[in-house]
């Protein structure tokens, strides 16, 4: 009888080690279609992730394909604005899901999640007074300038690496209203955002990008180490791909030449 129990007790822990190092509690495909959502994290960056000024739904090239991919997930996108300098964090307390804003793939963040397979090119770009943008379209031509920079960013990496010193803030959108309010003489930002948010015809009518490209990088969205939500996610992105749907989606926002073939 004592064998048997014996026995018994040494099966139900090879069950329990079996449960806790590989059963469905470490997928995370199964963790967000159980709970029925996919909790996106951004922040305010057009055009990949931004809302109309009547309106407090998201929309952007990140954010339309990121409600797509919750749909091929038969979940509800949710999306919720982060400090990017702490995205990792809120992906590992599972605050949010997905970091899925434009954001630049390097050995930092490969290092501290999992990531996708890049999808779009992208630049680090300095952005004056466009009265004053032909002044500066060197390297060394912007080093006496005062910058606001976005924490944690590519552009304020991309500083930091020339020794070039900056004010850092929330986000590249402030970076962007400090210069327009002339408490920054400049600011660093995604050549995508720049597109789209500077020069004429724009919000920011006033300032413009000048020559000076500080880097050239390639987007990913990024996941908690070791997730499954990765091979699923670069398979439904090679899907959107072939069908269509990314190229689509790039051309309503502009950004269809930045855009990495499948």
């Amino acid at each position: 009888m004592k064998k048997t129990v014996a026995l018994l007790l040494s099966l139900l822990l090879v069950v329990f080690a079996f449960a806790g190092c590989g059963g469905k509690d470490d997928s995370d495909v199964s963790y967000v279609k159980d709970k029925g959502t996919l909790i996106i994290g951004i922040t305010d960056f057009a055009p990949m992730d931004y809302h109309e000024s009547d309106s407090t739904e998201w929309i952007g090239f990140d954010a339309d394909m990121a409600k797509a991919f919750a749909e091929h997930l038969g979940v509800t996108p949710e999306f919720i604005e982060i400090d990017w300098g702490k995205k990792s964090i809120e992906l590992e307390n599972k605050t949010i899901d997905v970091v899925w804003n434009g954001m630049t793939l390097d050995d930092e963040v490969r290092g501290l999640m999992g990531t996708s397979d890049p999808y779009c090119k992208n630049a680090q770009v300095v952005v004056v007074q466009a009265d004053k943008a032909a002044q500066y379209n060197t390297v060394d031509s912007i080093r006496s300038l005062k910058f606001a920079v976005e924490n944690e960013s590519a552009g304020a990496k991309a500083l930091t690496a020339l020794n070039i010193s900056f004010t850092a803030v929330d986000t590249q959108a402030k970076a962007l209203m400090e210069v327009a309010a002339g408490t920054a003489d400049a600011c660093v930002i995604d050549l995508l955002m720049a597109t789209a948010m500077v020069g004429e015809g724009t919000d920011y009518a006033n300032l413009a990008a000048t020559e000076a490209e500080l880097t050239s990088e390639e987007y990913g969205v990024g996941f908690r180490k070791d997730s499954d939500l990765v091979a699923d996610f670069n398979a439904f992105w090679k899907d959107a791909y072939d069908s269509g749907k990314v190229t689509e989606v790039a051309k309503t926002y502009g950004i269809e030449r930045n855009i990495i073939e499948k």
